[in-house]
């Protein structure tokens, strides 16, 4: 059985102001909360080009083995376009590979890290897709690791699901780092690099935390960034756009001009008065925020749904929190409920002295 708790905060409309880009399609999105700041035909699918190395690269960071060694074999001999011209033999590690391709946009570092993770390229894409779908990406299909449009079997995706990608991978810490470095350098057994990062963005705009350039005659430039400023972490995207850079520092301002992150509620204890959990400890494991304009606030209210008649034991989930933006649905957390730990019963000053006689004998 299910209740219902309505908390309103209050009611009020809300606007959006007007920006506009030079892309076929775009998207700016808050990061944490997948809020859809502006958005200009988001949901077109189209050839996405370099981007996809994104995926390429949340692949081989969540296998685990960055640090590994890889000895370069024929798979890269395939390989045309950007690359860091590696050889066969050539010894790296998986994470110096990873560099190359969100630094370099290799391509022959792409072929690698695919036959490595996956054990071969045709495995390392079906795991691209399989990814993609648990993330969400109802429009992207990947056919190669790197987004060639080789034999028209380039990837296809949207601004939407490459914004779901960036969103997703930038909260991871690795990933984060890779391509928030601008210059990387490294040493082989064959050959000494230093590789500068082709995203422009890191130099020319502060706010800068990351981001692949991409571009294919059929895909023209493509370019997935991403921005954080007062607790604001944004992700833009744009498709088919000679004008990019510019475009996404654009963005990027109108997102920390017109919002703000709101904290709706902490992480930790919920005070929720319903007496058929009196016994129990309610909290949530991550705080509520939400990118707001101004007058928005007056929009929020939340609810809680909450599950009676079962078994509850510790981290049991017991309801959901919901978040609503005026009447949409816009944000879900998890409530959590342990059992409250009864304390353990003091010993009085002469039960202690008692106790310490018997010790004795």
């Amino acid at each position: 059985m299910k209740k219902i708790i309505l908390i309103i905060i209050l009611c009020f409309p809300f606007y959006i102001k007007a920006i506009g880009t030079s892309a076929n399609a775009a998207i700016l999105m808050d990061q944490d909360s997948g809020r859809i700041l502006y958005a200009s035909n988001m949901n077109e699918v189209r050839s996405v080009a370099s981007i996809s190395k994104v995926m390429t690269a949340v692949l081989a960071i969540e296998s685990g083995k960055l640090k590994n060694k890889i000895v370069i074999g024929d798979e890269i001999a395939g390989a045309h376009g950007s690359g860091i011209y590696i050889k066969k033999g050539e010894i790296l590690t998986l994470e110096d590979l990873v560099y190359g391709l969100m630094l370099r946009s290799g391509n022959d570092a792409s072929l690698a890290i695919a036959n490595y993770v996956g054990g071969s390229i045709d495995q390392f894409v079906k795991q691209m897709n399989e990814k993609a779908i648990q993330l969400g990406m109802k429009n992207t299909t990947y056919y190669n690791p790197n987004g060639l449009d080789d034999d028209d079997k380039g990837n296809y995706s949207t601004a939407y699901d490459m914004a779901i990608l960036m969103s997703y991978a930038m909260k991871n810490t690795d990933f984060a780092k890779i391509v928030g470095t601008s210059k990387y350098k490294l040493k082989t057994n064959m050959n000494t690099y230093i590789w500068y990062n082709k995203n422009k963005l890191l130099s020319q705009y502060s706010y800068t935390t990351g981001g692949k350039t991409g571009f294919t005659k059929k895909a023209r430039r493509t370019l997935v960034t991403s921005a954080s400023k007062d607790g604001l972490n944004l992700v833009a995207v744009t498709l088919n756009d000679g004008n990019d850079f510019q475009d996404h520092i654009n963005l990027f301002e109108y997102g920390f001009a017109n919002y703000q992150n709101y904290q709706v509620l902490k992480k930790g204890n919920l005070k929720i008065d319903d007496k058929y959990y009196k016994n129990y400890n309610l909290y949530i494991k991550n705080d509520i925020t939400y990118p707001l304009q101004v007058g928005e606030k007056e929009s929020l209210h939340i609810k809680y749904e909450m599950i009676k008649n079962q078994i509850i034991k510790k981290e049991t989930k017991v309801g959901t929190i919901h978040l609503y933006l005026g009447d949409k649905d816009v944000k879900q957390e998890i409530i959590y409920a342990s059992p409250i730990e009864k304390p353990k019963n003091k010993k009085s000053f002469f039960e202690k002295i008692k106790d310490w006689f018997q010790h004795l004998w």
